[in-house]
């Protein structure tokens, strides 16, 4: 009886600790504990559903403490609030960069009316396309994080001009950093928002979970580390913005160690040193389990040698280890107990009497395990929802991180250009863009220009050949607009035809708005210009509603009455066909009301029309300026140019022809147009638009030909200050190359003296006495020639010896004086007028006369020719040539194994061959030993005949009484 209360307050406890593990597995990310789940059936038996499951959970908990009061050492308890979840709202992670993009174009002004001014900003960046603008800005997002927040469209804009320049700094840091093809390494960073959410409100963490965010808190302090090493390396601090980004943040390096010492990631598990008392339990739980192995095997071998069973059969049934025995032979398990039984009944699954007490000890080590896991899970799910508030901030900081070179990755991409805030109080007369508001040259549309990439690209597919056709390019690349605005202007109207690209005009400056105000470069030539929106309101499109009863008409002015409510002193705003959609006359009336009023509410509004009147406004009021999209009358197709402070007509007819209309319509339209309009206005405007046009050509070509003038003076002068900026720095680079070289000769000379004396000490130990004076003399002579091979040797010049010996010839190698001792130039001009020619040493080019010069070498080709007198003769050295020859420095001649070749034992072709190619890898001025030995003399002569023949070979010494059998050649 006692035994049987023991088994059933071990189940009683096991149970309890299943039904947490089952909790927590079934709170995973993403699910909510209060929706409850359907009931399930698993292993025949039907499980209660989750809500009883929580109910149980919850009931077992206090019971579950109390059991593991005694058990658990003094360093790792289970927190009570995951025991019992408080039932707080969900929290949310929130970065720095969600939190700044959540206001993209709120003002203070706004703060009277925030839903309109919100619902004005979803419009504004759906009308400009923003969204678009995000999306393509994903693709070069690195973390799971940084996808998703610009998918959803969050990217960070900054809420005030100052926040602006950090990210614009931040994108021109991220642009020279992967400019340099080092781009950083954000792999292991993963969207742990979810997981620190979960562990905030209490529940228990999975190992997956805990491992994951260990995983990313180091990833994030590996990519800090690799920013700083690359910082590091660049003294200027170009890269200083994004290290600015980390730079305080906390890495929870002793969070990230606790989980890799209490988890392994590898394999989804608590390990053994996470505890004492885990090791120890399962170090006890593979000791039992052996020991019940080993009884069951031998059980189930004995039960199927008498018969009892097919095959031996070890199983688990109810958490307990048995054996399989079929259902006759039952009695071959005296005193065992049934657990299971097979579906057809025909075999037992028994549990032996001797493995009773082993099964009950696995069982109650099983549960010890699984509970001392549990604490150690909830001590880490503790430490996180601990250092919650630092794991956001760092999670943030990576995300900023990861945006800035998203942003930089896209400006290589379209070879964007960093923009730059003006100010209209800040004019200067050095500067001529300085009185313009708004100076951007060359702009297109990134996101036309993204398609008209794609186009090439599905071009080139199809042909094959790389090549785009004329027509694809002109029809769809997006031409570039310049825009100007003076200081002083505050509305500009834009007129001209319909499909001329005003609306396309207004929105580019839009978007180019909103990039630069979330860091982002745009497409456009030199350095653009442009004030600081803290609002960008779009009135774009038709809002007519048959749900809320709007018209177009009505759709637009209650758009138009909500941006006059919101509208601020930094505010730029975008209206199209401002006033259509009704009487001409009450529109015009209407719309120079508005404006009027916008005029001296606003920093700049771009307005596009059809109506003449609202383009007269710039004659009474200087506030206003004028604008018209090119309209080309030969071939009645727009040529998308703006022409500033001209007025556009809509040339309606024109565009209406060349797209078929009937001619006779057109006709009759014409007549009616030439009725209303006045006496000679269409003369007078043809007149005007032609002087216009000339005027801006002229201008054109004298700005072409000052920027080439300009651009070659830059360039010049960019040429001369490298030059003299380099000059110290070529100096330091030869200062340091000779420092490094005599470095490297000293220790040549002093491995070769060592070399010496180790030979003359082996000589002296090996040697008799009467070979001890030739040992001496062998060692002195080789010391001597090695101290003459490397002693400065000073050049005296004589004028009337250089004067009629010496005729300097291009590519020779001389000695100058002055020059230092051994140092040689190179002959590269001879000046005949006044007998001086022009050296080089190095990168520095010098003049000096003849007589200043010494001959070192004369040029390989006229050596090689004149060297060589007959075939198949060897050639002599003359004695001028000998005497060159000889003030050549060559290695000291100290026999090692490395300038040694060895033909002895080798046939003649052999040894051919070999010689050969030991003189061909030789360096140049070296020392080559060549030991052919005595033997036939076959060996010898060929050596002797192919040195003696060799170009490359200066001269020979035959063997010497010291030296039998071995043949010394100074190679070239």
């Amino acid at each position: 009886m006692k035994c049987s209360g023991t088994f059933d307050f071990l189940n009683i406890f096991i149970h309890s600790i299943s039904t947490v593990s089952e909790f927590a597995e079934a709170q995973a990310p993403g699910t909510d504990p209060r929706v409850p789940a359907p009931t399930s059936v698993s292993g025949g038996k039907r499980r209660p559903p989750a809500s009883t499951q929580t109910a149980m959970a919850t009931t077992t908990a206090s019971n579950l403490t109390l059991l593991l009061a005694s058990t658990l050492p003094s360093r790792v308890r289970l927190p009570t609030r995951l025991l019992r979840a408080p039932r707080a709202s969900p929290l949310r992670l929130s970065t720095a960069a969600a939190s700044s993009g959540s206001r993209t174009l709120t003002s203070p002004a706004s703060s009277e009316t925030p839903e309109a001014a919100e619902e004005l900003r979803l419009e504004t960046e759906s009308a400009l396309e923003w969204g678009g603008v995000c999306a393509r800005l994903a693709d070069f997002a690195s973390t799971a994080a940084g996808r998703a927040a610009c998918a959803e469209g969050r990217v960070p804009v900054g809420r005030s001009r100052e926040e602006s320049e950090r990210l614009l700094d931040q994108t021109a840091a991220a642009v020279a950093l992967l400019s340099s093809l080092t781009p950083l390494d954000f792999g292991g960073v993963g969207d742990v928002s979810a997981v620190i959410a979960a562990a905030a409100r209490g529940r228990l963490l999975a190992v997956r979970e805990i491992c994951g965010v260990g995983r990313s808190l180091r990833a994030a302090r590996g990519v800090f580390e690799q920013l700083n090493g690359l910082a590091e390396e660049m003294p200027d601090g170009r890269y200083s913005p994004l290290v600015d980004i980390l730079q305080d943040c906390d890495f929870l390096t002793e969070l990230v160690q606790m989980i890799e010492f209490c988890l392994d990631s590898n394999l989804s598990m608590v390990l053994d040193q996470a505890s004492d008392k885990l090791g120890t339990i399962r170090k006890e739980r593979r000791m039992n389990i052996d020991v019940l192995e080993s009884l069951l095997r031998d059980a189930s071998t004995k039960i199927f040698q008498a018969g009892g069973v097919d095959s031996p059969l070890v199983t688990k049934r109810r958490s307990r280890m048995c054996v399989g025995v079929k259902a006759s032979h039952k009695h071959l398990v005296p005193g065992g107990i049934v657990l299971s039984s097979s579906g057809s009944g025909a075999t037992y699954f028994m549990e032996p009497r001797d493995a009773v007490q082993l099964n009950n000890t696995e069982v109650k080590l099983a549960g010890d395990e699984r509970a001392e896991e549990l604490a150690v899970l909830g001590l880490l799910t503790s430490r996180i929802a601990d250092s919650r508030l630092k794991i956001r901030h760092l999670m943030g900081k990576i995300l900023e991180l990861d945006l800035a070179c998203a942003r930089g990755s896209y400006a290589l991409q379209i070879n964007g250009v960093r923009p730059a805030f003006s100010d209209r109080d800040n004019s200067t007369q050095l500067d001529p863009s300085s009185a313009c508001s708004v100076f951007i040259e060359g702009i297109q549309h990134p996101l036309l220009l993204e398609q008209f990439r794609g186009i090439v690209k599905e071009s080139d597919a199809e042909v094959g050949n790389g090549q785009l056709s004329e027509e694809v390019c002109v029809s769809a690349m997006p031409v570039p607009l310049d825009m100007r605005v003076k200081n002083d202007t505050r509305i500009v109207v834009i007129s001209g035809p319909n499909t001329g690209g005003k609306t396309a005009t207004m929105k580019t400056l839009g978007l180019a708005s909103l990039m630069s105000k979330a860091g982002m470069f745009f497409p456009s030539k030199g350095r653009p210009r442009l004030p600081w929106f803290d609002q960008v309101l779009a009135d774009i499109g038709d809002h007519q509603s048959l749900e809320n009863s709007l018209s177009t008409f009505s759709g637009n002015i209650s758009r138009l009455r909500k941006i006059v409510q919101v509208v601020s002193k930094d505010s730029l705003v975008l209206i199209d066909e401002i006033g259509s959609g009704t009487d001409p006359s009450e529109g015009v009336s209407l719309s120079t009301s508005i404006l009027k009023y916008l005029a001296s509410r606003l920093n700049l509004a771009i307005v596009t029309t059809h109506y003449a009147d609202l383009s007269r406004l710039k004659s009474v009021d200087d506030r206003f300026e004028n604008a018209a999209m090119e309209f080309c009358l030969e071939t009645l197709k727009p040529t998308y140019r703006i022409l500033w402070g001209s007025t556009g007509n809509s040339n309606a007819l024109s565009i209406a022809k060349s797209i078929g209309f009937d001619q006779k319509i057109l006709d009759r339209a014409q007549e009616w147009v030439e009725k209303l309009l006045p006496d000679k206005q269409k003369e007078r405007q043809g007149l005007l638009y032609d002087s216009l046009r000339d005027e801006r050509n002229l201008l054109e070509s004298q700005a072409n030909e000052a920027a080439s003038v300009l651009s070659d003076v830059e360039g010049l002068y960019n040429e001369i200050l490298s030059e003299a900026d380099d000059l110290d720095n070529r100096v330091a680079a030869l200062r340091a190359i000779e420092s490094q070289k005599v470095q490297q000769e000293l220790k040549f000379v002093k491995t070769q003296m060592d070399l010496i004396i180790k030979n003359f000490e082996v000589q002296l130990q090996n040697s008799k006495l009467e070979q001890y004076n030739s040992a001496m003399r062998k060692a002195e002579a080789a010391t001597a020639s090695l101290a003459a091979s490397h002693q400065p040797t000073e050049f005296t010049f004589s004028d009337d010896e250089n004067k009629s010996s010496y005729v300097p010839k291009i590519g020779d190698k001389v000695y100058v004086e002055g020059l230092g001792g051994g140092s040689t130039a190179t002959v590269v001009e001879i000046l005949s007028e006044d007998g001086s020619c022009i050296i080089q040493y190095g990168k520095i080019k010098a003049r000096t006369k003849n007589n200043k010069m010494k001959l070192a070498q004369r040029d390989a080709k006229e050596t090689s020719a004149s060297s060589v007198q007959r075939k198949g003769r060897t050639a002599k050295r003359s004695p001028a040539e000998a005497t060159q020859g000889a003030s050549i420095s060559f290695a000291p001649a100290v026999q090692t194994s490395k300038n040694t070749v060895d033909l002895r034992g080798l046939r003649v072709a052999e040894a051919s061959h070999e010689l050969q190619m030991a003189i061909d890898g030789c360096r140049s001025y070296q020392v080559l030993f060549i030991v052919h030995g005595m033997g036939t003399g076959a060996v010898k002569e060929c050596a002797l005949g192919i040195l003696r023949s060799h170009p490359r070979v200066a001269k020979i010494e035959d063997e010497s009484p010291l030296n039998y059998g071995c043949t010394v050649a100074y190679i070239e």
